[in-house]
């Protein structure tokens, strides 16, 4: 099996790294960037592409920015880091913490975080408080204490996470041979349009690429405070890693919009499940409900607006983080006799 070049050394030219810092990895980064034929046909779009960022080593985008977060972590002379998480955050530092050997905490929103994401958390050692508030509440509570010198915190504030993440930008450049014409994306604490942004701005200046994307970002409509121009006090979504009332990008996302001359917009839930269903049923892709946002607002401006020729959907997260939400979703498995009539009946198509 050929070996991966890890993403700091592969990027070291554009990031912010330097002799000292750690060669830490996991083997994140050069996730695959997937055709989708289904979407093709229902949109009347040529090409759309998936960036399947569930295939990093904690299954979510946060590998890229985490790794680079860690290592300047260990440069700096850190014993320990700290988060606040919707899950995947919390997942990804605990394991490059691990790897890292640093202590590692994470506060999360009581009652609001998928079991897959938790249960990575724990796995890797973390220690894990749930706080009886929201997301927003967990970060504000954990930039106090990070400010206290209690850890260093590796939330997307950290401009560290940002460096790691635009290296999705540069890939999808390499791939495609240039920046795709939209770029959607799932905006939550809105980190990641910023750092795509930030990423295709360096591809073009450094000629990578001939263009920039427009960048479309989504938000769930029960959690849409940049599409509402205020912050949501108590927002609500099945979309649990995108459950965030006051994004601590904000700003950066507003910029990405404005400079690409693209769009931030809410999809309801019905969309976010129905696009979710129709990438594992139609395009054999599993990810994450949050991440399917991406598509679902494609679809909708498929439908009402100008179709550029080519399009790339980031899917920021691995359909095993939410397990609950598929089976929930699933019709009841059939329980028979071992049998083989029975067996035969049972799969059937009616």
């Amino acid at each position: 099996m050929p070996h991966r070049t890890p993403l700091i050394e592969r990027y070291r030219a554009h990031l912010p790294v330097t002799p000292q810092t750690p060669r830490l990895s996991l083997g994140e980064g050069d996730t695959p960037l997937v055709r989708a034929p289904a979407l093709e046909r229902e949109t009347g779009i040529a090409e759309v592409w998936l960036k399947v960022e569930g295939a990093n080593p904690t299954g979510s985008f946060k590998d890229r920015g985490m790794v680079v977060a860690i290592a300047k972590a260990m440069e700096e002379g850190a014993q320990a880091v700290l988060c606040a998480s919707t899950g995947n955050t919390a997942a990804s530092a605990a394991a490059y913490a691990a790897r890292a050997g640093l202590r590692c905490a994470v506060v999360l929103p009581a009652g609001h975080v998928a079991l897959g994401k938790l249960s990575q958390a724990i796995a890797f050692g973390a220690r894990v408080v749930a706080v009886r508030g929201s997301f927003d509440d967990a970060l504000a509570l954990s930039r106090e204490l990070a400010t206290s010198g209690e850890a260093t915190l590796v939330n997307s504030v950290n401009p560290y996470r940002i460096e790691g993440q635009k290296t999705a930008a540069f890939e999808i450049c390499e791939t495609l041979g240039d920046a795709p014409e939209w770029l959607c994306i799932p905006v939550g604490n809105a980190g990641n349009i910023t750092a795509y942004w930030k990423g295709f701005t360096e591809a073009r200046d450094a000629k990578m690429a001939k263009r920039r994307p427009q960048m479309h970002g989504f938000q769930a409509a029960g959690a849409a405070p940049i599409v509402n121009g205020e912050v949501v006090a108590d927002p609500q979504t099945i979309a649990t890693a995108i459950r965030i009332g006051n994004p601590a990008s904000w700003n950066g996302a507003v910029r990405a919009r404005d400079e690409s001359g693209g769009s931030i917009t809410a999809v309801t839930d019905d969309e976010i499940l129905d696009a979710y269903q129709f990438l594992a049923r139609c395009e054999g892709v599993f990810c994450e409900p949050a991440s399917a946002a991406a598509v679902a607002g494609l679809r909708k401006l498929a439908r009402v607006g100008t179709k550029p020729r080519q399009v790339v959907c980031v899917l920021t997260g691995n359909g095993m983080k939410d397990p609950d939400r598929a089976i929930a979703l699933a019709p009841k498995i059939a329980e028979v006799d071992a049998q083989l009539d029975a067996v035969r009946d049972a799969i059937r198509v009616p």
